[in-house]
């Protein structure tokens, strides 16, 4: 290898130790981070921590943000609550391995981590976002190594493999915490965590008033995020044991990009970003609904946001403040219709199917004989016990969550959620069920007698569909013999069409002169089209004439009945004031004028008459 000579090497050494830390993810005791300079990157490039401004905000804060996304967002600030004026901040460790923020000619400190006893310190910006410091020999990837780590002091965001909750051992909690405001990152309004009273359950803060519950783990998700189940890229975990309790996530596909965060709007946020569109998607957030506000029912009543009012009441419980429910104010909550026996052992349990389960502050979990038959058995030799419920429903089920007191923050889902069991009066659950049952049976009768009702009707137009012979005329003719055999026609079994007058009037333009085909002694006859399109001619006999209503009828009937396929077909007839006409089906080869204007037939062989009077004997429906 080429030696460097002795002035090369001296300006080697000065541009390695005075050039900036570009794409360098490490502090040491003689590397500081001024402001201004480039920040530190880790070493995949995911993250960089360095100093930044807040929108709308001069101050300059410490902080680490995705490297690898066009906007920027900042998932940790160091200095939140006291920001760095000017430009003349830089970040250092001190030789015990302090990590330290200054500002000015003086140095003044602006934040330091707490303080540690560590030989050969150095801080290190790790590809996960976590901010480490660690002995200068030690393992970047042993978390046991890290004397200090900033995934231990989150700020409003929860990163894949940062841990929500308590260090028993210390009593060390770490919680999220919303920005002031947009534009300041000083802690705000709420707090994300871990309340490890009863069965630990995650809850959002606004100061001290509890504002949003997620509900215990049952093994499978938070039983008041049923969603979830249906976090595919993500593996979520929840460690209770005797030096921990807290919460994880890992992205199981680590080309997505997600981050659970509370804004200073308090609205929880599991973000996902889109790189195609190049914005954070909120996969889900939370209160999502009116039932995800704390105890928006009062005790022992359901939220149930498919339903109007909110608040109902289990089975066995009644409205406490029936006035006040009346106007669908539910914070009063429910009691129970009867009050329980515990001594004589007869009471039984409502199921609430698809529940959140209530507030679990206050319950007790059993580990030891837990099948659900034995934590109903638990619950009934108990006189306090108010309701049960599996403690873990993954495979096979195991635990007792054992409630004592009120049951408070229940709510019931579409889909999801859980199985809880209320205790409650036998008798007024029998009693529920009893009406539950003839509530059952009336609509069951009223269904079915409407199902006959349809289907009567539906016979009865069928019938009368196919009794209309297929001429498509059921909607303008009625038949001959149901209108008029009050009026004495002996019409036998005859279904004659009795056509309205205003249909024939449609059907031929109003008897128009250019609907007239032609013009005999008894009258007009005029070429019509039907809403069907079949053509028609209408006889119309004239109002002079001296042919009673008996004797037309009576000669309806006898056309009627004399049909031959050699003849021209009567399809009805009208009448209807002193109007008297014959429809019949419309033939435009001149076998239609001759029937309706000829006086008679002309056969002029003797026998061609008689084969005709043959044949009509013979062929025609006249018996």
């Amino acid at each position: 290898m080429r030696r460097l000579s002795g002035a090369a090497f001296v300006l080697h050494l000065l541009i390695t130790l005075l050039s900036p830390s570009s794409g360098a993810d490490t502090l040491t005791l003689d590397r500081p981070l001024a402001d201004g300079g480039d920040p530190l990157i880790s070493e995949g490039g995911s993250f960089a921590l360095g100093f930044f401004s807040p929108t709308g905000s001069d101050g300059r804060y410490i902080g680490i943000w995705y490297e690898k996304i066009s906007v920027q967002t900042v998932v940790w600030v160091a200095n939140r609550q006291r920001p760095v004026t000017g430009n003349r901040g830089s970040l250092s460790v001190a030789a015990n391995g302090t990590l330290v923020i200054t500002t000015g000619e003086n140095s003044t400190v602006v934040w330091s981590s707490p303080s540690i006893a560590l030989s050969n310190p150095v801080a290190q910006l790790l590809d996960d976002g976590n901010f480490v410091v660690r002995g200068k020999d030690g393992n970047s990837s042993d978390p046991n190594s890290f004397a200090w780590q900033s995934f231990d002091y989150p700020t409003d965001t929860l990163l894949p493999g940062m841990k929500l909750g308590w260090n028993l051992t210390t009593g060390f909690n770490r919680t999220l915490t919303s920005w002031a405001s947009a534009s300041d990152p000083a802690p705000g309004e709420y707090t994300f965590g871990i309340d490890l009273r009863g069965d630990p359950q995650i809850f959002e803060w606004s100061g001290t008033r509890q504002v949003w519950r997620a509900g215990p783990w049952n093994g499978l998700r938070f039983t008041g995020v049923p969603q979830m189940t249906s976090y595919n890229m993500l593996s979520l975990q929840f460690f209770v044991d005797a030096t921990q309790v807290v919460y994880v996530f890992y992205m199981i596909d680590p080309s997505f990009v997600s981050r659970l965060v509370v804004n200073q709007s308090g609205i929880l946020q599991r973000l996902v970003w889109v790189n195609e569109s190049k914005f954070w998607n909120a996969f889900w957030y939370a209160p999502m609904d009116p039932c995800d506000t704390i105890f928006p029912c009062g005790p022992n009543a359901v939220c149930d946001t498919s339903k109007s009012p909110l608040c109902g009441c289990p089975q066995g419980f009644q409205p406490k403040n029936p006035t006040n429910w009346g106007f669908r104010d539910g914070s009063d909550g429910c009691v129970r219709k009867t009050e329980v026996d515990c001594q004589n052992g007869t009471d039984e349990f409502a199921l609430v199917s698809g529940a959140k389960l209530p507030d679990t502050s206050s319950s007790t979990v059993e580990w030891v004989g837990t099948t659900l038959d034995q934590c109903r058995a638990k619950c009934l030799k108990n006189c306090s016990c108010t309701a049960y419920a599996q403690a873990n429903i993954s495979g096979s089920g195991s635990g007792c969550i054992l409630w004592s007191t009120n049951l408070t923050d229940l709510r019931v889902y579409g889909s999801g959620g859980q199985d809880l069991y209320v205790r409650a009066a036998a008798a007024d659950l029998d009693s529920e069920s009893s009406h539950h049952r003839i509530y059952l049976t009336v609509i069951t009768v009223i269904l079915a007698l409407f199902i006959f009702i349809l289907a009567l009707v539906g016979c009865r137009a069928w019938r009368r569909k196919k009794r209309s012979r297929g001429t498509g005329m059921s909607g303008m003719a009625t038949s001959f013999t149901e209108r008029h055999n009050d009026e004495g026609t002996d019409a036998k079994d005859l279904d004659l069409p009795l056509f309205d007058l205003g249909a024939l009037a449609d059907a031929t333009g109003n008897f128009s002169i250019e609907s007239k085909l032609g013009e005999g002694g008894f009258g007009p006859v005029y070429k019509g089209k039907l809403e069907d399109e079949q053509e028609i001619a209408v006889k119309r006999l004239s109002k002079t004439s001296v042919q009673g209503i008996d004797e037309f009828k009576n000669e309806v009937v006898l056309i009627a009945k004399l049909q031959h396929r050699n003849l021209v077909r009567l399809l009805g007839c009208c009448i209807q004031g002193e109007e008297r006409m014959l429809i019949y089906e419309y033939m435009p080869n001149g076998s239609l004028d001759s029937f309706l204007f000829g006086d008679h037939f002309i056969l002029s062989p003797p026998h061609g008459i008689l084969r005709v009077l043959s044949s009509l004997i013979m062929r025609s429906s006249l018996r």
